[in-house]
């Protein structure tokens, strides 16, 4: 979060409308790996008969059999469901069972003018799988980052 808030400017003129997340995700990712220990799009693991080949954007190992996936996300956070996306790689995972979500506090048209919000649909949505046992998936932690 202390990254996120140093880097605000040099983030706020990557997160213009039509740009990639790749930029986004190389600017993040630098704090994940250089100062975190994160790999970048590792290969996990795949599950005795599930074979996911998940690769999440960063991935820490914290003991055996878990671990932290990271994942930055941009235009598509919401509009294609790429949270709830995330949140399944890290329930099917054998390796992990955090999730750090780095996501949009505000999307914008090609006007400038604010055209989303997904920061707080994206904390109602992986709040729902919180809440009781009839919603429960197999991770422990969601983080969610605003940029």
């Amino acid at each position: 979060m202390d990254h996120l808030q140093a880097d605000e400017e040099t983030i706020a003129r990557l997160h213009i409308h039509g740009a990639q997340s790749k930029a986004i995700q190389d600017r993040v990712g630098s704090v994940l790996e250089l100062e975190l220990g994160f790999s970048a799009e590792l290969v996990l693991t795949p599950d005795a008969g599930l074979v996911t080949r998940a690769r999440p954007d960063f991935y820490y190992p914290l003991a055996a059999g878990t671990g932290v996936i990271a994942e930055v996300e941009r235009g598509g956070t919401t509009a294609n469901n790429h949270d709830l996306k995330d949140l399944w790689k890290a329930h099917i995972s054998i390796n992990a069972n955090h999730l750090f979500l780095v996501v949009p506090n505000e999307l914008f048209n090609e006007n400038g003018a604010v055209r989303e919000r997904p920061f707080p649909k994206v904390a109602r949505r992986m709040g729902a799988f919180f809440t009781s046992p009839r919603t429960a998936v197999d991770v422990l932690s969601v983080h969610i980052f605003g940029y």
